[in-house]
């Protein structure tokens, strides 16, 4: 197989390259302390509110962080282990020569190759860049942050007693990265992907212990960041919002599952984090909470901006918009069956 020249973007040690300009060295703390900036104003004006409201708000809030936290740890660090020292062209080797073949396969290995959403998009475009199928570079892409070993512990924990809740996460999951390959191979358009070609991996020459730590710390702080504002949207949310409001949709079927279809892509936690949140939205049914989780670590706000940097707007509109269609439908078959 062909390999593809790749050339590093500039990027400090922490930070990711936008336009080829490095961002500021330490824009995750920034990013981090933006997300708690408001729950400390919150904490500090407390005296003035309701005392058991703000107090159910850093009992929700907490508690999400505390209990997400190791999952997100281990899922960043086995991120940045095979960024590091897993070559990307052993991925392409593992895969059957038939593209409607290596859709699904792609989709599967997202069971054994742990990542977070944010790391998934360039390594989605570093196997396209050395001639893997798109198709099967975007079932993996689907697949990677919703099915791995982390993720699917991390939600067994949530939901404890109910392993009908994780099989049927991973089969909705695998189910839309799958149909969303075999999708790309029907309807997709090579002038709507422009992939931008960016190196990752281990660089000849450096370190790759040394690699393993900067993308572990950029991943951890980055997703630190959208784990915290989900855990006060979260919080916020249970507390806030009138109980007449969620009776509205939760006492719907259909209108629970799509509010919170759409509440997981404006959210944009972390997915080794989102069964936490997802478990915390007790007033929802089984169905409607399925689709949290399986539609947050394939669509959200992040991801549509990840998606548009790295393969364009017109990619990135349609991919998105049909994803988050699939995840919906396929939500609703498994858990109609399983829950």
């Amino acid at each position: 197989m062909q390999e593809t020249e790749t050339r590093p973007v500039a990027a400090g040690p922490a930070g990711e390259a936008v336009g080829g300009r490095p961002l500021p060295r330490f824009w995750p703390l920034l990013l981090l302390g933006a997300a708690l900036l408001p729950g400390v104003v919150l904490v500090l004006v407390g005296r003035s509110l309701d005392e058991p409201a703000v107090q159910a708000w850093r009992t929700v809030c907490l508690a999400v962080t505390v209990q997400a936290m190791p999952f997100l740890l281990l899922g960043t660090a086995l991120s940045g282990a095979i960024n590091a020292f897993v070559p990307s062209h052993v991925f392409g080797r593992l895969l059957p020569k038939r593209p409607a073949l290596a859709v699904p396969v792609a989709g599967v290995a997202g069971v054994v190759l742990p990542g977070c959403e944010c790391a998934s998009v360039p390594v989605a475009n570093s196997l396209i860049g050395r001639g893997v199928t798109p198709a099967a570079a975007f079932a993996f892409l689907l697949s990677a942050p919703a099915v791995n070993p982390v993720v699917l512990t991390a939600t067994a924990i949530a939901f404890p007693g109910s392993p009908e809740m994780v099989l049927a996460r991973l089969l909705a999951s695998l189910l839309t990265a799958a149909t969303m390959g075999w999708l790309w191979l029907w309807l997709g358009r090579a002038e709507w992907l422009r992939p931008s070609v960016r190196h990752t991996g281990h660089r000849p020459g450096h370190s790759r212990w040394r690699e393993f730590r900067e993308g572990f710390q950029h991943d951890f702080l980055h997703a630190g960041g959208f784990l915290v504002v989900g855990a006060m949207a979260a919080a916020t949310f249970n507390v806030a919002v009138p109980r007449s409001v969620l009776e509205t949709f939760s006492g719907s079927p259909w209108l629970s599952v799509l509010f919170l279809a759409g509440l997981a892509i404006v959210l944009a936690v972390c997915s080794e984090a989102d069964a936490f949140v997802a478990a915390s939205l007790t007033g929802f049914s089984p169905v409607a909470r399925l689709a949290f989780m399986v539609v947050g670590p394939m669509v959200d706000l992040k991801l549509i901006a990840l998606q548009t940097g790295t393969f364009g707007r017109a990619f990135a509109v349609r991919f998105s918009t049909a994803t988050a269609v699939v995840a919906v439908v396929c939500s609703v078959l498994i858990g109609g069956v399983l829950l």
